[in-house]
């Protein structure tokens, strides 16, 4: 695949050869550098590391500095900086507790299952799914637990507090043994999202992004890189055939007009984009749970996530919730966010 190779000729500390042992490794955040007693003791995580600039030589592509999107204001804080970090280090243990199922199963022989909606699940999704909801009932059990496999958990039928889970977002990837699949995972409070993980077992990357602070990558700051044209963009989807009808021509519009389209990453897609590797993201059917913990890593990187309307992103989960579908737009730089959402033309 042209981008990952490329961004591993880049910056080969970040993206490790496929070769690299597939073990299990522990924590790798922020709070990598941090103990429990000194997280009890510290209000808030203060880390200075420089932020990892993008490798793309060129007077246009440049590190997005500008952090306007970090902080949600529209979020009415009922935590504070002690509550985010344990937040942070309970998610640091779920990604682990995921990470440790999914590695027994991947690139071996297991049964594939067709859902209602014909995507498919494995015995690797349900049992990393459980590992999780584990560790999170352990650690909060006031709180709600939506996952992709098993929906609503929670005795009561409302929570302020709601992690969402995708133990593998990219199935088919992970069965057909590539490792650009993740496990998703966010922390919605009063429905806005301030904690979203993306962790990729097999490269052992993980990137956090927590309400007000910096996205990080394995403990490092990342950014979103500048774009000023959008002729001058890469673009990645999943695949062009999940696009149909006006959705297809409305992808196709913003397609033609890219430097380069490039398909097949699922949610790591995202992950390059706030590490400053890729400029756009286009995607059409997302579920709750595939995007909800985008939004934290895009907006702590520098980046802008919505829909294809240009609205902020927005599901209310409830016991009975359905987990309809989203169009979603991802964007390193406002500049061509605003190009794509023209191209885009959605009504």
């Amino acid at each position: 695949m042209f981008s990952l190779s490329h961004s591993i000729s880049q910056s080969a500390t970040n993206f490790p050869s496929l070769s690299t042992p597939a073990i299990p490794f522990k924590p790798i955040s922020l709070l990598s550098h941090f103990s429990t007693s000194s997280l009890q003791s510290s209000p808030s995580l203060s880390v200075s590391v420089p932020c990892r600039r993008s490798q793309f030589g060129s007077s246009v592509m440049s590190s997005n500095s500008q952090f306007s999107n970090i902080v949600d204001t529209s979020v009415d804080m009922g935590f504070d900086d002690h509550d985010l970090d344990r937040f942070a280090e309970v998610a640091n243990r779920v990604a682990d507790a995921a990470g440790e199922v999914i590695l027994k199963y991947f690139r071996k022989k297991f049964e594939i299952i067709d859902k209602a909606d014909f995507s498919p699940v494995t015995v690797a999704d349900q049992a990393a799914e459980e590992s999780m909801v584990s560790v999170l009932m352990e650690n909060f059990p006031s709180h709600a637990i939506y996952g992709e496999e098993k929906g609503w958990r929670c005795k009561e039928n409302s929570a302020d507090f709601v992690w969402v889970l995708d133990p593998i977002d990219g199935t088919k990837s992970f069965i057909t043994g590539k490792p650009l699949f993740g496990t998703l995972i966010a922390l919605l409070y009063r429905g806005k999202p301030i904690l979203g993980i993306i962790d990729q077992p097999v490269l052992r990357e993980r990137w956090i992004g927590i309400s007000g602070r910096r996205t990080a990558l394995n403990g490092q700051n990342v950014s979103t890189r500048s774009c000023s044209d959008i002729s001058q963009a890469y673009l990645y989807t999943t695949s062009p055939h999940l696009f149909s009808g006006e959705a297809d021509e409305a992808f196709a519009r913003v397609r033609n007009k890219v430097k380069v389209p490039l398909y097949g990453c699922d949610c790591y897609a995202y992950a390059l984009l706030a590490s400053g590797f890729v400029d756009l993201v286009i995607e059409s059917g997302l579920k709750p749970y595939d995007f909800l913990s985008l939004i934290p890593i895009i907006k702590g990187a520098g980046g802008v996530i919505t829909d294809w309307k240009g609205e902020e992103l927005y599901w209310e989960a409830l016991p009975n919730s359905p987990a309809t579908s989203f169009n979603v737009l991802a964007a390193g730089d406002k500049v061509i966010h605003q190009q794509a959402l023209e191209s885009l033309r959605w009504d």
